[in-house]
Order: C-alpha cells, then structure tokens, then sequence
C-alpha cells in the first residue's frame, strides 16, 4: 500500500515537470510525511489535454458516500479491480488523476519475534520527482449551494521483489510517456489496464530511515534522512 509519501520539490518545478497549464492552488511548502487526510497536489487534463494542477484530500470519498470519513479507508485502491469497484468504478473510467511525489514510505516488520517496525523511504535513485497513479472524485454534503469535496486515491498494484520484504503493495508508478494517455478521458478500459501493468518495475532505491517518520505530525527533513549504516535496498 502506500499510506505516506513525500514531495518537497517546489511549486515552480511541478508546473514545470508536469506541463501544468493552469494552476489552482497557492504555495506548496516541502512536505516529507503526507499522511491520508491532508490536501496534496494532484494533476488533472481538461478535454482538450491541458494540464491543471490543484490540492485534493488524500482519500476518496465516493459520489454517494453519506459520510466523507468513509474516504479515510480510501487512501489506496487496486489497479487490478478499480474498474470493478462501486467506490472507485465511476473514477477509473472519468476521473483519473497524477499524484507527483519524490517518495513514499513503507515499514518492515521484525524478521523474528515482535518488535518495533522498520521505516523505509523509497525514492528514484539520488532522487527525483515521480508520478503515482491516482483517481478522484467529487462529493457535496447536502444542497447544491454547499462546496464540493476533492478527493483523491493512490493506484497500488503487487510490489516487485526487491520490495516484497518491505510490503506486499506499492503504488502504480507511471513513466513520463504515460502521464498522457493516463489522462486521456478518452482511453478506454483496455487502454488504461495498458498503461498499468506497463509501470512494471520501475527504478526506485529504499533506504532505511530514522522512526522519527512514525508520527504523521513530524514533517521535517528529518523524516526521510537515511539512517547512517541504515539498510539499503535497490532494484
């Protein structure tokens, strides 16, 4: 799964890497521990392939949903069955979205015995900006003249095996020559399953980092320094 992730690159290099045309959102400070909830950055198309960039809620909250704390078990959905899915259906074929990030987090559980867990940041080698698959969605409280939620949710899909002994799950990471067609409101369902199992295994490195990321208030570059003598696993 991915349930926290980092993107610290400023404001005017996102517009740049990601071709944003327009832009909806103030100033995006470094952020190193997002954690599910909060607004972060995601990249959408228009119909004519212009690109826009705004903050949503980390967490997809379905049309329907009666209650937006229903998003909160939304922060990750299943490349393989998204298409299928009541709460993620409607979004995997109108909705699709770019979650930049320059890393995510995950922890390894003791090998022997119990224990306190293992944080790992993984990243692209020496570092770099990524684009995470994503979806999003709208949903209004109640009458019409109330503000609309944006909310979004992380594509996962099965980890590579360098990964496996971190966690089981890692989130769908598309090359630059996806970002497009993954936009496109019209590709199709074949298409897009395409473009997913097309990420593969893309070059990433974890390094071991300090615990000080356990706690979601911690958001400081303390959180992804890697661990001096820390483990380090890579592609």
């Amino acid at each position: 799964m991915c349930g926290r992730y980092t993107l610290a690159l400023p404001l005017g290099e996102l517009v740049e890497v990601f071709d944003v045309a327009q832009l909806g959102m103030g100033e995006w400070p470094p952020h190193f521990n997002i954690a599910p909830t909060q607004r972060a950055p995601v990249v959408l198309a228009d119909g004519s392939g212009k690109r826009r960039m705004g903050l949503m809620r980390w967490g997809l909250v379905p049309s329907w949903a009666k209650d937006p704390a229903m998003g909160n078990r939304m922060i990750n959905a299943r490349a393989e069955t998204a298409a299928e899915k009541p709460a993620f259906r409607a979004a995997f074929r109108a909705r699709r979205c770019l979650v930049p990030a320059d890393g995510f987090y995950e922890w390894r559980r003791p090998e022997q015995g119990s224990g306190p867990k293992t944080p790992y940041h993984i990243r692209p080698p020496g570092g770099g900006v990524m684009a995470m698959a994503g979806l999003w969605e709208r949903w209004r409280p109640g009458p019409e003249d109330q503000e609309e939620m944006h909310t979004f949710t992380i594509l996962t899909r099965e980890a590579a095996p360098w990964i496996r002994p971190l966690h089981h799950r890692m989130p769908v990471v598309l090359s630059p020559s996806a970002w497009s067609p993954w936009l496109d409101p019209d590709s199709g369902a074949e298409r897009l399953h395409e473009l997913l199992e097309a990420a593969g295994d893309p070059p990433l490195e974890a390094r071991e980092v300090s615990t000080h990321v356990n706690r979601p208030g911690n958001d400081d570059p303390a959180c992804m320094v890697p661990v001096q003598g820390g483990d380090h696993l890579t592609r």
